[in-house]
């Protein structure tokens, strides 16, 4: 079964770790070691993925999948399925996604694997709700809840609830999707997770927007841009000052929300986000010019 990839490897440019993996997975098929090239391609698969690098991270998963399965190791094709599902929703091919995980989660289930069960849900709920399936996304999530609770695995909780409060959310159930993100928050706090607690003030921020509390959401996206700020995470901090901006224009204070747009602005365009032209259509349609950085911010 192949060993986790640790996502500070291609964060931080190990590019020997992926050279030395194609040389391992090169090795085992001159050997005709099947297993090991499979274990080799599902880790470089992994890599591949964290580095963004998408077209080659699918076809190493795909000849690890192939692999596993011509060799009939349950464990290993489980694990290699579902880390193609999850490539496949950072591709957008939520069809090809949802089939990956469904397969894996018929696997892990036959090898009583819970772990696996809920990290395929989790997944897979995901999936579910991109493509509009509601229902379906709120049980997976609530299945996969259920067993991180089991397992007493409380990050894998956080990330069930997060899914949950995003699927309740999309569905207008704003006083439920509150409590599955605070509860998220609460995790993340406990177990230190700093990056996810920002992300999680950042959703409920958006949130708050939804239900017509802006200072609430100011409040909450302002947290989440100290912490942001505090661990160099640009997106979380782009996301932040976009919500900042927002809640000052819903309150009447142009000023203020064009000078956080703005500084928004400046880091989607430096990330290449996609959100960068939605915020540059708000600042046109409020017909905002520049201004100096917010007191606050």
């Amino acid at each position: 079964m192949p060993a986790a990839i640790s996502g500070f490897l291609a964060a931080r440019g190990h590019w020997d770790q992926s050279a030395a993996l194609h040389q391992t997975a090169l090795a085992a098929r001159q050997a005709s070691d099947r297993l090991g090239e499979a274990d080799a391609l599902a880790e470089l698969g992994a890599l591949q993925s964290e580095a963004s690098d998408y077209p080659a991270a699918t076809a190493s998963l795909t000849r690890a999948v192939a692999l596993y399965h011509e060799i009939d190791d349950q464990p290993g094709h489980a694990h290699a399925l579902n880390e193609l599902g999850f490539l496949r929703i950072l591709t957008g091919d939520y069809p090809a996604a949802a089939a990956s995980l469904q397969r894996a989660l018929a696997l892990f289930s036959d090898l009583g694997d819970l772990h696996g069960q809920a990290q395929a849900l989790n997944a897979l709920g995901l999936v579910q709700q991109e493509t509009g399936d509601y229902p379906a996304a709120a049980a997976s999530q609530r299945q996969a809840l259920a067993l991180f609770g089991d397992l007493g695995h409380r990050r894998g909780q956080g990330w069930a609830l997060t899914g949950l409060g995003l699927v309740q959310q999309q569905t207008g159930d704003y006083p439920s999707a509150a409590a599955s993100h605070q509860q998220a928050l609460a995790l993340f706090g406990d177990l230190g997770n700093r990056h996810a607690q920002a992300e999680t003030l950042n959703r409920l921020g958006e949130l708050s927007l939804r239900t017509s509390a802006p200072g609430q959401a100011r409040d909450q996206h302002t947290r989440a841009l100290a912490i942001a700020r505090d661990i160099g995470a640009a997106p979380v901090e782009a996301r932040a000052l976009d919500g900042i901006g927002q809640a000052h224009i819903r309150d009447g204070n142009l000023s203020e929300g064009t000078a956080c747009l703005r500084l928004a602005l400046t880091i989607y365009q430096r990330i290449n986000s996609p959100s960068a032209e939605r915020v540059q259509e708000t600042l046109r349609q409020y017909a905002l010019t520049p201004a100096s950085p917010p007191r606050s911010q």
